[in-house]
């Protein structure tokens, strides 16, 4: 390989000694090493003149071939060299709670059956922490909603339904839905989930013309549902993070629906860290089987 990368050179530069300066050589090494080429195919391949080095007409018809073997051997020593990387990575990753809760877990944990060594470093918070996390490179990338990400790139992971949280002896816990705009509804305390700036809840009373009466937000989730158990106001969560609740509490769907989105935001792919690159692939893979 090493007498194809000074094959490209000199005819790069035309000239033997030029390719010689650039790579480090001596001339004569340089023209050992086309000379030793040349024997091993048992063809001439370049032709010099006064005008310079050219390739000859069967090393017209090889040298597509020496470039092609050339890119495939760069391309396995770049896969090669992030394969090592991931020995001593480490994966900063800005997170939701319920995400934290019920994603993360399955996969760190099957990500590091693979890649034993890398360290995950999370760090929770809302769409605005996790925005700023990402603007100043305190993680490498973050879990968020794509309305609150688009100075940086993203890919959708999945929408989710939002859900009506009660006390077990609410009024509204035997209805099959609950309407936004329900008198019962409106005029409870609703206790929010801190998000920063973005709240879907929120977003969806203002199109519906509706005021809720917020008392409380709490950033987080199940502090959220302790205050519902205890019968402080009613709420809106993601269905995500209702999975095995230990609450007394009643969830119905919501008319009109809430749904949220969530994305993975970075500043720039070719910017991640080979770790975190490897992670989101492996997250991609397995995102359909993410409740």
């Amino acid at each position: 390989m090493n007498r194809f990368l000074i094959l490209q050179k000199i005819l790069e530069l035309g000239s033997f000694t030029k390719a010689a300066t650039a790579l480090g050589y001596t001339q004569s090494s340089i023209s050992q090493a086309i000379a030793s080429l040349e024997d091993e195919l048992s063809i001439k391949i370049l032709y010099r003149s006064r005008k310079g080095v050219s390739l000859t007409l069967e090393g017209q018809k090889l040298y597509p071939l020496i470039q092609q073997t050339m890119r495939q051997y760069q391309a396995v020593q770049e896969k090669a060299t992030e394969i090592k990387g991931l020995k001593s990575g480490v994966i900063r990753i800005g997170t939701i709670s319920s995400i934290s809760v019920h994603w993360l877990p399955t996969l760190i944990k099957s990500f590091k059956q693979r890649y034993p060594n890398v360290e995950f470093i999370l760090y929770q918070g809302d769409y605005n922490s996790i925005a700023e996390w990402i603007k100043t490179n305190t993680v490498d990338f973050g879990f968020t909603t794509p309305p609150m990400a688009t100075e940086f790139e993203t890919v959708n992971i999945k929408t989710g339904e939002m859900l009506a949280i009660l006390p077990e002896k609410h009024p509204l816990a035997d209805q099959p839905n609950v309407p936004l705009e329900l008198s019962k509804l409106v005029d409870e305390p609703l206790i929010l989930l801190e998000e920063g700036t973005f709240s879907e809840p929120l977003n969806m009373f203002s199109k519906i013309n509706v005021k809720p009466n917020v008392k409380y937000r709490i950033h987080d989730d199940y502090a959220i549902m302790t205050m519902v158990e205890a019968g402080l106001g009613v709420s809106i969560l993601a269905k995500l993070v209702l999975q095995r609740m230990p609450f007394h509490i009643v969830t119905r769907p919501l008319l009109p629906e809430i749904r949220r989105e969530i994305a993975i935001a970075y500043q720039s792919k070719q910017r991640l860290p080979i770790a975190s690159q490897f992670f989101i692939q492996h997250l991609l893979k397995f995102k359909q089987n993410l409740l």
